[in-house]
């Protein structure tokens, strides 16, 4: 496989809508996105180290994008704490309505001490929940590799981390996270309660798992769904319905484990993974722990579909506030987002590998900011690793598909 393709073993992909029930399960169709030049980009610093990752990439993307003949309209838009501090709630109208007419929506970070105390609607990852539900898109798609050049960065000893290639794919709109009834009462004791509700439906459970084989067909054939089927009976019925699926993929080996032990044997015998399947809450958590195998949560891009319109692309790390403003964050994961942006949401492969080549050529070099820093390389801040990036860009050609 191309080297481009180490970071993401994955094609591109977009699920689009026909004339069926909004429950109804129907086969996945797979299609290249159509690619007309000039795009319509929203921008989403958010808050924390976020406006600075995210004026880093939209250069990287600039580049990359003249250099295929691709021109960007962004619009920048409040979201988070920040447009708290300006509007009173963490995602304005204008912010949703700009990221659904765009073409791609590329997200930097949120959140932050500032806002913790705030009541539940009025905090910033209030206003993420609601960009996710409000975009519908249910499938986030999170790739934890091991690069030989960071392999001493992980927190795993080599032998244990050299090689691993994964990808966790996370059910994004349902489960407990948006699950009903919730909120908080008194029991039969009088005492002072809080509850959630984890349900799937089955439309809900089909359509990530398509999403997973899918993958995992594009990868190395091999599917680990995770779940808590011997406790928890959403957990039991997810089971069900990702078993009826896999008739679909006979090509596709599947297994199921359960999520206690999912998470000890991430860092155990991580290289046994290829793909997960997981519901929204595993998801969060797993897809955390797989990060740190990698070196640093500073690396990880994400791109989250759904059946039309945008996607939403954004680094898996959060605002670092105590770092905010120091020019000591990462670049990286959002710029490695912005290559899944090219690839997955618009289509453009040869822009996407452009920079995936120039992250891995940058890293070559020996460049490195703080969180991936070992002796010997060269440490370097979040500008001076953007512009080592744009260096590479404009120097290396892209790998053919």
């Amino acid at each position: 496989m191309a080297a481009s393709m180490q970071l993401i073993k994955l094609r591109p992909f977009r699920l689009h809508s026909t004339s069926v029930p909004k429950h109804h399960s129907r086969p996945l169709v797979i299609r290249c996105s159509a690619t007309p030049k000039s795009y319509n980009i929203t921008l989403l610093p958010g808050d924390g180290i976020g406006p600075e990752v995210i004026s880093v990439a939209k250069n990287v993307l600039n580049l990359a994008g003249s250099l295929e003949g691709i021109e960007f309209k962004f619009k920048e838009m409040p979201m988070g704490g920040a447009a708290l501090d300006l509007t009173g709630v963490p995602l304005p109208e204008e912010t949703l309505t700009t990221a659904q007419q765009s073409d791609a929506v590329l997200l930097g970070a949120i959140g932050g001490y500032k806002w913790d105390n705030n009541e539940k609607h009025l905090k910033p990852e209030t206003g993420l929940l609601q960009l996710r539900e409000g975009l519908k898109v249910f499938a986030n798609l999170r790739p934890a590799s091991v690069l030989p050049q960071l392999v001493d960065a992980s927190t795993l000893k080599k032998e244990v981390a050299e090689g691993v290639d994964l990808m966790v794919v996370r059910e994004l709109t349902g489960g407990i996270y948006f699950g009903k009834p919730r909120g908080f009462g008194t029991n039969e004791n009088g005492e002072e309660i809080g509850f959630n509700t984890e349900v799937y439906a089955a439309y809900e459970i089909d359509r990530i798992a398509r999403i997973a084989f899918e993958t995992a067909r594009k990868r190395n054939g091999k599917l680990c769904s995770v779940d808590k089927a011997n406790v928890l009976e959403a957990s039991m019925f997810w089971r069900k319905r990702v078993i009826a699926i896999a008739a679909e993929y006979p090509d596709v080996e599947l297994t199921h484990m359960y999520v206690d032990n999912a998470a000890m044997q991430l860092v155990r015998n991580p290289k046994q993974f290829d793909t997960i399947v997981t519901n929204n809450i595993f998801g969060d958590i797993l897809s955390d722990e797989a990060s740190m195998i990698t070196g640093s949560i500073g690396m990880l891009p994400s791109a989250s579909l759904g059946e039309s319109g945008p996607g939403l692309f954004e680094p898996i790390h959060g605002s670092a506030p105590d770092i905010a403003g120091q020019d000591k964050a990462n670049p990286l994961a959002t710029i490695l987002s912005a290559a899944m942006l090219l690839k997955y949401g618009l289509g453009e492969v040869k822009a996407a590998e452009r920079i995936e080549l120039a992250v891995l050529d940058t890293l070559n070099k020996g460049f490195r900011t703080g969180d991936i820093y070992s002796v010997g390389n060269k440490l370097v801040g979040c500008k001076e690793m953007g512009e080592e990036v744009l260096k590479s860009v404009d120097t290396k050609t892209h790998a053919s598909v």
